[in-house]
């Protein structure tokens, strides 16, 4: 299976998911909460507009947002990458990373999201080179279209991204227990970040 990165282009509507999942993940209450039933004679429904989607690159990274009009206003922003596979001849989502806009005196937090087809014995790995020795956490969840892992990134680990001079990797093991290396650009990584922290 060969996997490449993504530029955006059509991908960016399959991410978005990713973007309500990390906005879930800030209110982790509100996230494991089961859903109430509608009521019978629910309130008639007030128009609403639509949320705004913004979207810029910076080489191999975008930084996507979403306004909503609220009550309150709201802004969701977030940098990412996406990989493809090919699968029978055909390119399909393989891998994401992404990094919501950090919050006040909380920190950077990584979300990548894999296949289902992995094994959760293993953590998940990223370098930012092969002689990096990297950052690992073990896989937080599963969803229907795969498996998160949830990294705290601290500053030390920030700056090695930003000057980062080569390919890196995201590796974890499959279901089978074979490593899996996942290429990994750091290049629009800095411009990136900073651009995501202005939001």
């Amino acid at each position: 299976m060969k996997t490449t990165r993504k530029p955006v282009g059509g991908m960016l509507s399959q991410a978005l998911p990713i973007l309500l999942l990390l906005i879930a993940l800030g209110n982790p209450v509100s996230a494991q909460t089961p859903a109430k039933p509608a009521p019978a004679n629910p309130p008639p429904a007030v128009a609403s507009e639509s949320p705004q989607r913004t979207t810029a690159t910076y080489d191999d990274w975008v930084l996507q947002c979403e306004q909503h009009a609220g009550p309150p206003p709201e802004k969701a922003c977030q940098i990412m990458q996406v990989t493809q596979a090919q699968v029978q001849g055909k390119n399909v989502p393989f891998s994401l990373i992404a990094i919501p806009k950090p919050v006040t005196a909380k920190p950077v937090k990584v979300l990548v999201q894999l296949p289902v087809n992995v094994s959760l014995q293993a953590s998940v790995r990223l370098q930012a080179d092969k002689a990096d020795p990297g950052v690992a956490t073990p896989f937080a969840r599963c969803i229907t279209s795969g498996c998160v892992a949830e990294f705290e990134l601290k500053e030390d680990a920030i700056k090695k991204f930003k000057s980062a001079p080569g390919p890196g990797s995201i590796n974890f093991k499959n279901a089978n227990d074979q490593d899996v290396a996942v290429p990994l650009s750091f290049k629009g990584f800095a411009q990136a970040f900073d651009a995501l922290l202005k939001e």
